[in-house]
């Protein structure tokens, strides 16, 4: 029999996605057909009746009309009610035929054109762009008059967009122009203490001139994570968050793109060492930023990565090793590739190392190391071909020894920062199954090792060093201009802050013969001369490495501890002195602050350190007591009553005595010294190991 004529027989066909959106989605499960009708369908109009006819529950309203939309027709605008995800997708799919446009035009004028034209210094390296660039504000501006004269689009020319002058040659959209990031690049190089010794800065800014196409052309993870660096001494959008720290929200974002790279590269492993290389100069910023969580989560993953690269390996590389697969990266091609890795591994082992300093376990022991120490700061930029250092870390002496032609002030620093790190893990391991923390009443020197550790820490690595860096601490002050070595600053004070960190579970200040308590406070003051040093200087002390405030941390609670004896035996005088020393150090702290958020950060923590002694004392505001002003004398801090003042009237904070080391090598102290009050003895500091008192 003929089937019924329905009233869906005589509508028309509708054209694929015609129909509502609503009734599609309907049809799947109901069958349910649609008219098309303007602005309305017939179905959705009677499902919004059907539901309007109810009342809506309590809290509930109906809607005003059906909710049923289409898709936008080719060619014309989509009406403000579309979906905005809808018109996302229309925005990308234009900007991608732009693109396609452009690359056709670049293809056609390289065919046609005999010889390349040159790029400007300024251009940094393509990335990888997601579907549909993304074009921030904050980072493309105008590029320079110069830079568009050089331009290489045959079809723009001089009048055309800047900035679709750059995507034209391939420049990353997420830079910034190339005259702000050339800007970036020489801050960096010139101020950062840290990262830039991992880049060949020869090479580096002659990379800059190639095309942003180019193989060699700098990865943009290294670009972004320089503009993260430099944008601490150069600001460009500081916000002063609650808790009173600042933050670059132009570094900031730099350094979120440079996690993006971070992040891919884990998935794929594509441009590993480059990636791993801008990983580092990231976590030296998160590391001056005082976010520890981001430091320690890249203090592993750098460390991780390192190993299946086999930069642990003697020349970085190495092919041989029971089952274990070969390494991810071919031979070095050159020396200076070769250099470059060793560096790339040893400021990832000091990275891990400082990260550490707290108390936590390394991420790579010293038994795994077998990477030569690098060369000298001046072999590597000029590419003299040094044959490898002869040291590596298990070197027997490579802590007393140092040859002139491997030797200056990075290279010491690579060796301070290792002895720190043998502290770091005697106080971990010797805690690590202990049935009880540290007591100050025990004699730390039968403990295992721990003799031979102090040995070098107070006294023979200081000791050893050549002549040239042993009578220079870095800072040199003069009218045309000071200048300041970091790292040979760093290589002064490491140590104390190390012996610090050794004795400190040991002082006890009721015992005038303990030799913890003569150690730490010593090198306590150390660290407070060095910063006198510099302040007497124009030099800008933010320029540090940022570890220098957790040395400046450290004898801060040396002096804490013994401000809370002062005021326990009601010596006022001496407690004002040291009230007057914890505050130049806190200042310290702030002023670095200003640059790098890790200072404000210990000065905070040392305030909560502070809570106790500030609650005890008789000082109204004694965290804004002076440091006294004193003769630049060793004694002059210990000693009432002493009339030794310059007669022109200058006076200077006391500089520490040094430790005097006879001719037959046993150790001594000035006569001054011996002659200090009698809370400790002095002459603990030169006691020799071998003889300790009975009473310990």
């Amino acid at each position: 029999m003929p089937k019924v004529a329905t009233s869906s027989q005589g509508r028309p066909a509708l054209r694929r996605n015609q129909a509502c959106r609503s009734c599609r989605k309907r049809w799947k499960l109901e069958f349910t057909k649609c008219d098309a009708a303007r602005p309305h369908c017939g179905t959705c109009v009677k499902q919004w009746q059907a539901l309007i006819s109810v009342p809506a529950p309590v809290g509930y309203a109906h809607p005003t009309e059906p909710q049923c939309s289409y898709d936008p027709v080719e060619g014309l605008t989509l009406a403000p009610e579309t979906d905005p995800l809808e018109k996302i997708r229309q925005l990308e799919e234009q900007i991608s035929s732009l693109k396609s446009k452009l690359y056709e035009k670049d293809a056609n004028a390289r065919s046609t054109s005999p010889t390349q034209p040159s790029i400007p210094a300024s251009v940094p390296s393509q990335s990888p762009s997601p579907k549909g660039i993304s074009l921030p504000h904050a980072a493309l501006s105008i590029a320079d008059p110069s830079y568009r004269a050089e331009s290489s689009s045959p079809d723009i020319g001089a009048n055309g967009d800047p900035f679709m002058e750059l995507l034209f040659i391939g420049w990353n959209p997420d830079l910034p122009d190339p005259a702000t990031l050339n800007h970036y690049i020489d801050v960096f190089f010139r101020c950062d203490p840290c990262g830039s010794r991992v880049l060949h800065r020869p090479s580096f800014l002659a990379s800059m001139h190639l095309s942003p196409k180019d193989p060699g052309f700098p990865h943009s993870a290294i670009l972004h994570a320089i503009c993260a660096s430099a944008s601490r001494w150069s600001p460009h959008n500081i916000v002063i968050l609650p808790d009173g720290t600042r933050r670059d929200t132009f570094g900031d974002w730099h350094a979120s793109k440079t996690r993006h790279y971070i992040d891919k590269c884990m998935s794929t492993g594509e441009d590993i060492f480059s990636v791993m290389q801008a990983c580092i100069l990231l976590s030296w910023y998160f590391y001056q930023e005082g976010r520890w969580v981001e430091v320690w989560i890249f203090a592993a993953f750098q460390t991780r990565v390192s190993v299946p690269l086999r930069l642990n390996y003697p020349g970085t590389f190495s092919t041989h090793g029971n089952t274990s697969p070969g390494a991810y990266l071919a031979p070095p091609k050159d020396l200076r590739d070769l250099e470059s890795r060793r560096r790339t591994w040893w400021m990832t082992i000091l990275f891990d190392r400082i990260a550490s300093v707290g108390g936590w376990i390394h991420s790579v022991d010293e038994r795994d190391i077998g990477t030569e120490l690098p060369l000298r700061n001046e072999d590597f930029a000029s590419e003299n071909p040094m044959p490898s250092n002869p040291q590596d870390i298990a070197t027997p002496d490579v802590f007393v020894r140092h040859p002139p032609q491997y030797t200056d002030s990075f290279v010491l620093l690579v060796k301070a920062v290792m002895l720190f790190g043998r502290v770091t893990d005697f106080n971990v391991r010797g805690s690590l199954r202990a049935p009880t923390a540290p007591s100050k009443n025990q004699n730390p020197f039968y403990l295992e090792g721990f003799e031979a550790l102090d040995n070098i820490v107070s006294r023979d690595f200081l000791d050893s060093l050549p002549h040239i860096f042993k009578n220079n601490n870095g800072v040199t002050d003069v009218p045309d201009g000071g200048n300041l070595d970091t790292d040979l600053y760093m290589v002064h004070i490491i140590p104390h802050a190390a012996v610090i960190t050794l004795h400190n579970p040991y002082v006890n200040f009721n015992d005038p013969d303990n030799v913890s308590t003569a150690r730490c406070i010593h090198s306590a003051r150390c660290i407070l001369a060095a910063y006198y040093m510099l302040t007497a200087t124009s030099l800008d002390i933010t320029r540090l490495h940022p570890f220098v405030t957790i040395c400046w941390y450290l004898a801060a609670v040396v002096q804490v501890q013994l401000c809370k004896y002062f005021i326990e035996v009601g010596d006022s005088d001496r407690e004002s002195t040291v009230w007057g020393e914890i505050n130049v150090l806190r200042f310290a702290m702030l002023a670095y602050g200003e640059k790098s958020p890790i200072g404000t950060r210990q000065e905070r923590l040392l305030q909560g350190l502070m809570r106790e002694i500030v609650r005890m004392t008789a000082h109204k505001q004694p965290l804004e007591v002076g440091a006294p002003l004193y003769p630049f004398s060793s004694s002059s801090l210990w000693r009432k009553g002493n009339s030794n003042v310059p007669e022109d009237g200058t006076a200077g904070l006391p500089m520490p005595t040094n430790t005097i080391f006879d001719e037959d090598g046993s150790r001594s102290t000035p006569p001054e010294f011996h002659s200090a009050p009698g809370w400790f003895s002095a002459s603990a500091i030169g006691t020799s190991h071998h003889s300790h008192d009975s009473s310990y």
